[in-house]
C-alpha cells in the first residue's frame, strides 16, 4: 500500500509540473501551426487527421475586426489568459474548472485565405473526453452569432 501511495504521489506531481509548463512547439512556422501529439486530446484545422481534424474560421470583416470578435469569444470563457496577441496570431491558455487542466488554443489568422487556423491541444493526459472538439464548436457558434 505504501508503494503504490507512493507511485500515486509521484505521479500527480508530474501531471502538476507538465500542466504549468508552455509547451516549446506553439505559434506559427510557415503558416502552420504545430502538428497533432498522437494521444486524441487535440484539434487543428490544418490537420489530415480525420478525427482530430476542424474546419478553419472565416475571416468575419478586415483583420482587426475578426480578431476583436475573437477576442471577445474568448473573454466570455471563465478561465482564459491570453498570453501572446500578435497581428496575425493569439495564444490563449483555457483552464478546466475543477482539476485545473491546461489547454493551449492558437488561432493563426490568415490574411491571405481570409481564414482562423485553430489549434487547441490539452497539456496533460490522454483522453479529454472530446473538450477541445466541443470548444471549437461553441467558438465557431458564439464567433459567427456576433
Amino acid at each position: 500500500m505504501k508503494v503504490f501511495l507512493t507511485i500515486l504521489t509521484l505521479i500527480i506531481v508530474l501531471m502538476v509540473i507538465k500542466n504549468n509548463i508552455i509547451p516549446k512547439n506553439l505559434g506559427v512556422k510557415d503558416g502552420k501551426l504545430a502538428k497533432m501529439p498522437s494521444s486524441p486530446n487535440a484539434v487543428s484545422s490544418q490537420t489530415d487527421i480525420e478525427d482530430k481534424k476542424v474546419e478553419p474560421l472565416k475571416f468575419n470583416g478586415d483583420l482587426e475586426e475578426t480578431k476583436t470578435k475573437i477576442i471577445n469569444v474568448i473573454n466570455n470563457y471563465e478561465g482564459t489568459k491570453i498570453i501572446k496577441n500578435e497581428k496575425n496570431y493569439i495564444y490563449v491558455v483555457f483552464t478546466t474548472g475543477g482539476m485545473k487542466f491546461k489547454d493551449d488554443v492558437e488561432f493563426y489568422f490568415d490574411e491571405n485565405s481570409k481564414l482562423i487556423h485553430f489549434r487547441s491541444a490539452s497539456r496533460v493526459g490522454y483522453s479529454d473526453m472530446g473538450l477541445n472538439k466541443k470548444r471549437f464548436n461553441e467558438i465557431q457558434k458564439y464567433y459567427y452569432e456576433i
